[in-house]
């Protein structure tokens, strides 16, 4: 049973089916390294799932499926750091799953960082002990991790006898749909007792050959002075630590520390792993003391990432965990590392570790709070412009293709085949021909330079991928004589179920209306970009990409010729055809099963085929509504000759909502975004939902490999841009509230060109507060009002409300 106070998550009780669900929600991380909440005494099993991850670190393993070789690169389970087993007297090692417990609680704390598990028993002979245990991934020393045992013996007295190692054999096994295949990432290269109270694991990954280098250091105290015991070194072959023994006197504690580094070959600034390894372990300070250091890293974070809810504290609460597991994976220790956004963050194996569109609905978030922390993501593309280079060319094409799921160096690392649980078959994939992931990125650029004003950024990197993007659109665009319009064919849309035409084998599909549309908004603002370039800058890039003006010519007449299919009635298709599938008996599949949210994998096994039908994964054409304004996008089909009205948008939504499984916890965030203005219950709703998404585990045991990242931090992107209205163009914050008064007064922070900003929405009254500082004024503006605003400075909106 989960309980919730305003600044944590708790588990009461022991529940060994639900256990791999708290390891994922108990996850501690600091975005550089991140290990799951799994107990320490614990080792890989039905119940339970130890896994430490390190961003960015992958390896590649070959296997033989459907009679292929099929490559898997994935995120690498590092040796557990975490190992420590408990025994009193002579009695078995402990397992809280074979006692008779009292007492056990689990208590995730969001404000401080820290992990608490606090247990109590009584064994056989009618003794009662106490057990807690604290652990952290220290949020200001990246590399270094901590784990606090304290144990009390309430009426006895006896032995204490803790092991304490690093265990170097772990493998890659907490997706059950991938253990057919190879998960064997590591070999250790060392393992040894380096002193009396510390050991080290150096492991190197096969294939990658990245080095890893491990260290603990177990120290015992009572009193909160040393403690007299006594131990021994353990050495059993990959598995190096030491074994205490303690005295226990009855209702006196007894503590041990355990304190963790880690270092790869990958890190700067040090001479080699292990020796890093060895060398900040020997300097470490404490438990207690390294604690309040990471603690004050949390206050510093929480004071850019701060937000309320006056109305409904559950609501709060999951936003706040959300927030807290966000900066868990990508945190100001990201910056400086060759590391994008994992969709499942550093919490599993799920995905493989992969980096996706997800940061589509990520970087919302940190570009409003820590953009420094986007910018790096960003430049994680930016590292990897040349491989999609390479990419487009070996397809053909022009510009930059980047990748469905990207990894180490950015090759496409989409699965060519997918197991399907519901029918035991492997199946051929064709989700590599999502495209439409460049486009995420250059939208991101975009609104990374609107809301920072970064112009050396904008200037360089990010005008070199976006030019670069855009090429590759236009490259991709074929022109059809017979319709007069330009054409992207053979792709495959957010929606991910339609993947070919029915009857033909040849896989994807035709104008999937969001990829095409987005398509034009990336080449029109493309061209802007090119006029808004330093002159000299400009003739350097052109130069460089062998940009013509044909070339750009070119770009302007598809921007004003895509392809857009509609339906008879008006409404836009989500692909060319798609008008014309079957419709799905919903009803029928609802009646035959319980869950149809992965209604694909329902059909094969039915040996139907979801291509077929009018029925979607997740929010495909309404991506348009959640990307643009409705302004923006009449603006777009116009240029192109098309007499779209908005007033469609509740009809269109009223459509594709009827015909959408929600297979992906995405579904709700954007539902929850597009109805915001016309359905504001519904809208609630589906926020609500996407709040639910991990806490509540709605897809029936996917968070226990890990959680949905971009539906975490898209639930914040719906509160902010959505719910409060927040949109940055123009050189102007803009703010139209449509916050439903059910939630009470909504208060949070956000950082605007260097600008550190308190927002605040009640009723009908937005009040913008500005922190001290040097920066110039901004112009903020909200429903046809606007104001501007210096730094220490403060504007209110609404009813009887004038500027500050």
């Amino acid at each position: 049973m989960s309980d919730w106070s305003a600044w944590s998550l708790a588990y009461e009780g022991f529940d060994p089916a639900q256990e791999k669900l708290r390891e994922t929600l108990c996850t501690v991380g600091n975005g550089y390294f991140a290990t799951r909440g799994s107990a320490p005494e614990s080792s890989a099993d039905a119940v339970h799932y130890p896994g430490t991850y390190a961003a960015g670190h992958y390896n590649a393993l070959t296997d033989v499926v459907a009679g292929h070789e099929v490559v898997n690169e994935s995120v690498v389970n590092l040796p557990d750091w975490l190992a420590t087993t408990l025994r009193f007297d002579d009695g078995p090692w402990f397992d809280a799953g074979s006692v008779a417990l009292t007492h056990y609680r689990q208590t995730l704390d969001l404000r401080l960082g820290v992990l608490v598990r606090d247990l109590a028993f009584r064994d056989p002979a009618g003794r009662s002990t106490r057990v807690v245990q604290r652990r952290f991934a220290h949020m200001e020393y990246q590399h270094v991790g901590g784990l606090q045992t304290t144990v009390l013996a309430e009426d006895w007295d006896g032995t204490l006898t803790v092991q304490s190692t690093l265990d170097g054999q772990t493998a890659n096994a907490g997706v059950s749909r991938y253990r057919e295949l190879s998960g064997k990432h590591l070999r250790v290269e060392r393992a040894e007792v380096l002193s009396a109270d510390s050991a080290l694991v150096e492991t190197e990954t096969v294939q990658s050959r990245e080095r890893i280098a491990q260290a603990v250091r177990s120290r015992a105290f009572s009193g909160g002075e040393p403690s007299a015991c006594t131990g021994r070194p353990i050495t059993e072959g990959s598995r190096v630590g030491h074994e205490l023994i303690l005295p226990l006197e009855a209702g006196k504690p007894v503590t041990v520390e355990k304190i963790a580094t880690l270092f790869t070959s990958r890190d700067r600034a040090i001479s080699a792993p292990a020796d890093a390894a060895e060398r900040w372990l020997g300097r470490l300070d404490g438990f207690d003391v390294l604690l309040n250091r990471h603690t004050r890293a949390w206050r510093h974070l929480w004071e850019h990432c701060r937000v309320e809810l006056g109305g409904d504290d559950d609501a709060a609460n999951v936003l706040r965990l959300h927030l807290f597991h966000l900066l868990q994976t990508v945190s100001p220790n990201t910056i400086g590392l060759d590391a994008g956004v994992p969709a499942r963050g550093l919490h599993g194996e799920a995905y493989r570790g992969h980096v996706f569109w997800d940061e589509l609905f990520v970087l919302p978030a940190l570009t409003t709070r820590l953009p420094h922390v986007a910018r790096s993501l960003l430049d994680y593309r930016h590292r990897r412009l040349d491989t999609a280079r390479w990419a487009a060319r070996d397809a053909g094409l022009r510009g930059a293709m980047f990748p469905w799921q990207s990894g180490s160096d950015g090759s496409e690392t989409s699965q060519r085949f997918h197991l399907n649980p519901a029918s035991g078959r492997w199946l051929p994939d064709a989700t590599h021909l999502q495209r439409h992931v460049g486009l995420a990125v250059a939208y991101n650029i975009w609104q990374y330079y609107q809301a920072t004003d970064d112009r050396w950024f904008a200037v360089n990197h990010g005008a070199e991928m976006f030019l670069e993007i855009a090429r590759f659109f236009g490259s991709l665009a074929c022109y059809d004589h017979s319709l007069d319009r330009y054409r992207l064919r053979g792709v495959v849309g957010p929606d991910e179920f339609h993947t070919h035409y029915p009857g033909n084998t040849e896989p994807g599909i035709d104008d999937n209306a969001y990829t095409n549309v987005m398509a034009v908004w990336v080449l029109e603002r493309a061209r802007t970009l090119l006029r808004l370039l330093p002159a000299a800058r400009r003739d350097q890039l052109t130069e460089a990409l062998g940009l013509t003006a044909e070339e750009t010519e070119r770009w302007d007449r598809i921007a004003h010729r895509m392809f857009v299919p509609f339906h008879e009635d008006g409404l836009i298709s989500q692909f060319a055809g798609y008008e014309e599938l079957e419709e799905l008996d919903w009803d029928g599949l609802r009646a035959r099963h319980r869950d149809i949210t992965r209604l694909d994998r329902i059909l094969e096994a039915e040996h139907d085929d979801v291509n077929r039908y009018k029925a979607s994964k997740q929010a495909d054409v309404l991506m348009l509504f959640y990307l643009l304004s409705a302004g923006e996008l009449r603006g777009i089909l116009r240029r192109l000759g098309y007499a779209w009205d908005p007033a469609s948008i509740p009809d269109t939504v009223d459509y594709y909502l009827a015909r959408t499984s929600h297979g992906s916890t995405l579904s709700a965030v954007v539902h929850a975004s597009v109805l915001a203005r016309a359905h504001r219950d519904d809208a609630l709703h589906y926020f609500l939902e996407a709040l639910r998404s991990d806490v509540a585990d709605v897809q029936g045991g996917t968070t226990a490999e890990g959680v949905h990242l971009a539906a975490m931090a898209g639930s914040l992107d719906v509160l902010q841009r959505c719910f409060a209205g927040v949109e940055m163009r123009g050189d102007v914050l803009h703010l139209n509230p449509y916050w439903p008064p059910e939630l009470g007064r909504l208060e949070f922070s956000m950082t605007y060109r260097e600008h550190a900003l308190d927002v605040e929405i009640a009723e009908d009254q937005v009040r913008v507060s500005a922190g001290p500082g040097g920066q110039s004024p901004i112009r903020v503006r909200c429903r046809g009002s606007s104001a501007v605003l210096a730094p220490g400075g403060q504007v209110v909106f609404g009813e009887q409300a004038a500027a500050l």
